[in-house]
């Protein structure tokens, strides 16, 4: 291979693991559809290729595509909650960390919910402009059913939680969670709530629970999240704000490891959603 090609790939790299993490959900399982793509473009003659952004793009799809559907056929017999893997940054990230990862759990835990083929149609389109031509050729269907597809996903994913775009007020919202929490201030915390907050908590598998003495769980309703935040107390002096996926969020942080990460989803002002990753296995390999 080239220099000229590798520096283009490097070039293409942000743009392929931001498409990638939006179809995964995954960093590590990104980053691996990245490196795939990689070997791919060493193995391939792509002197004819006018766009070798487009190509990447392409590839990099149909890899997340075949692992999507690997995932799917190990997880649907499962009944384990699933919190996709949260991107934390400090509170003064570059602006590019902020644009990569500005899509919130609240969507990728809807885009979990998809069969593979519309949320590669949903993403590429909806998110990245693809059209819905060079879509159909990675789905192996006509133009016309892929946008199906997309309008499939489209109206599933409209009925997802969405946070306001003021980041200072939900700063604020953050800021006054983490201090309620901290003095166990169950009057505060319930007014912060969503009558129908919904809180999801991933502390992974049953195998892993001599490790992580959390549980996996859904929890629905404020008062049931407030007495499910109470619980939690202990470990409020740990917690500190963070960029959770370039919006404010809450980490727990002991001893200088990483033991939680929380993303809130806020909607006029209330907390609509809360996503926790517990999962110490999982944490541990998130980039620090």
């Amino acid at each position: 291979m080239t220099d000229q090609l590798a520096a283009q790939f490097e070039e293409n790299r942000t743009q392929l693991r931001s498409v990638a993490y939006r179809m995964l959900g995954s960093l590590s399982e990104a980053e691996d559809a990245v490196q795939e793509a990689w070997l791919r473009l060493n193995r391939s003659d792509v002197s004819e290729v006018a766009n070798l952004g487009a190509w990447l793009t392409t590839v990099v799809s149909r890899v997340c595509l075949d692992m999507l559907r690997s995932r799917k056929s190990r997880r649907e017999d499962s009944l384990e909650v699933h919190v996709p893997d949260p991107v934390v940054t400090k509170l003064d990230p570059e602006e590019e960390a902020v644009q990569f990862d500005a899509v919130g759990l609240a969507m990728l835990v809807v885009l979990d919910t998809l069969a593979p083929a519309e949320r590669l149609a949903f993403v590429l389109h909806d998110m990245f402009g693809v059209s819905f031509d060079e879509i159909a050729e990675i789905v192996d269907k006509s133009p016309a059913a892929t946008r199906q597809l997309a309008s499939r996903a489209r109206r599933r994913v409209q009925g997802a939680p969405t946070s306001d775009r003021d980041p200072g007020r939900h700063r604020e919202v953050v800021d006054a969670f983490i201090a309620a929490s901290r003095s166990g201030d169950f009057e505060a915390l319930l007014a912060l709530l969503d009558p129908e907050v919904v809180l999801r908590a991933d502390a992974g598998t049953p195998a892993d629970a001599t490790a992580n003495p959390a549980h996996s769980k859904i929890v629905r309703g404020a008062l049931a999240v407030v007495e499910q935040a109470l619980t939690f107390t202990k470990m409020a002096p740990y917690t500190q704000p963070a960029l959770v996926n370039g919006t404010p969020g809450i980490i727990t942080v002991v001893n200088g490891r990483l033991m939680g990460v929380m993303h809130l989803t806020i909607t006029a002002g209330k907390i609509t959603q809360i996503n926790i990753l517990a999962d110490h296995t999982r944490l541990s390999t998130l980039p620090a």
